[in-house]
């Protein structure tokens, strides 16, 4: 059973999420929150397996309420669902530790299926979103990637290790930090972040 706290100052929006949530099986809303210090009490508290976050909260930027989340006892997985599309706010998200971000428009299903795959630990990013965050981001890259290179972008994008890269491929761990920069370079990314982003707009990591 996914355990899921709600948290957003509208109250109207957060009863239609939890009669949305209570008529899916294996998943079951466990609290409400409309302010930051709520979110982190209840978290607390009520030990959810995925706190869906709205960014716009009284007082507070809902970015900077994900790392105080995030050091809750077990730690929440946070899902953003937000009005803010801006690329800008979808990468300050995961900057900060989400691991999914779906607009407020999204449909039941794509919702659903984002809460269920940040529950499992994976990743999730609307297909949208994530494309626009590439096309502010990202000019075409300046040469393809080499099919290892995409081996190693796949495996940095899941939250592998340098070190644990070397060792599923095969390879040398200087030969994972030349890849990685030659990566980076190529797609013209600065930050991991950025990197798993790219790879979920592109199909890359399956959306994981």
């Amino acid at each position: 059973m996914i355990r899921v706290l709600l948290v957003d100052d509208h109250e109207l929006f957060r009863t239609s999420l939890r009669v949305r949530l209570e008529h899916e099986d294996g998943i079951v809303p466990v609290g409400e929150a409309g302010t930051a210090e709520q979110a982190v009490l209840k978290a607390r508290a009520l030990r959810p397996d995925v706190v869906l976050l709205d960014l716009v909260l009284p007082r507070t930027n809902g970015v900077d309420v994900i790392p105080q989340l995030l050091r809750v006892t077990p730690a929440p997985k946070v899902l953003v669902v937000s009005s803010h599309t801006q690329p800008t706010s979808v990468r300050q998200a995961i900057t900060a530790g989400a691991r999914g971000y779906v607009p407020k428009r999204a449909s039941d299903t794509e919702l659903i299926e984002a809460i269920r795959q940040v529950a499992a630990g994976e990743r999730y990013v609307d297909p949208e979103l994530g494309a626009q965050l590439v096309v502010a981001d990202g000019q075409p890259a300046l040469e393809p990637i080499s099919d290892r290179e995409r081996d190693v972008l796949h495996l940095l994008a899941l939250g592998y290790t340098n070190h644990e890269i070397s060792k599923k491929l095969y390879i040398s761990r200087r030969t994972v930090d030349t890849h990685r920069a030659h990566i980076m370079r190529k797609l013209r990314l600065d930050t991991r972040a950025e990197l798993v982003l790219f790879a979920l707009a592109n199909g890359l990591i399956g959306a994981s």
